[in-house]
């Protein structure tokens, strides 16, 4: 790790993560990737026992909110997710080749490229920064132009909050309680 990168884990504070494709590729662009990844995320949650408070797949990045998990810590946690949707993407886009076809377009995935190597991880150690950081997410596909209204992006956790609407990932915001939560004085 760089001298000057830090992550702090251990508080029982939330965390705010962006993820970005390779070369900010919109390798997430269809919507059978973004379920694909939806999978793989709540596969993750399952063996790491976390709770996921919020998230959006978009095209070339994702954003998660969620609690430090039971076993590793957020960095192990994102290192498994990358890894595990990277390999069954690359598993998927090699099966389906047709190697008559140029796939100049896909140099990223042909070269084995799903992710940029870091990731951004800002402490949310409040309900103003918790309240803020889902709005912001919730809202990135209508600032994008994908969709008019946050309901309409089916792969983020905007309907579990609005019409209390399971998806494909458990967002358990019960569980929001049981967390340890520092308060700065």
């Amino acid at each position: 790790m760089p001298a000057n990168l830090h992550r702090y884990y251990g508080a029982g504070y939330l965390h705010f993560i962006t993820t970005s494709c390779y070369q900010r590729s919109a390798l997430l662009g269809t919507s059978q990737n973004r379920d694909l990844f939806l999978e793989v995320l709540e596969q993750v949650r399952r063996r790491y026992r976390f709770v996921v408070v919020g998230y959006v797949v978009m095209p070339e990045h994702v954003h998660l909110l969620f609690s430090e998990p039971e076993r590793s810590d957020p960095s192990g946690v994102m290192k498994v997710l990358k890894q595990s949707f990277a390999r069954r993407l690359l598993e998927r886009v090699r099966a389906a080749a047709d190697p008559r076809q140029s796939r100049l377009w896909d140099t990223a995935l042909t070269e084995g490229h799903v992710w940029q190597r870091r990731f951004y991880d800002f402490v949310v150690f409040s309900e103003k920064k918790r309240v803020q950081k889902l709005r912001y997410m919730h809202r990135n596909p209508v600032e994008r132009g994908l969709v008019l209204a946050p309901e309409q992006w089916n792969w983020s956790s905007y309907r579990h909050y609005a019409a209390a609407e399971q998806g494909v990932v458990l967002v358990n915001e019960a569980q929001k309680a049981e967390l340890q939560v520092c308060k700065i004085a």
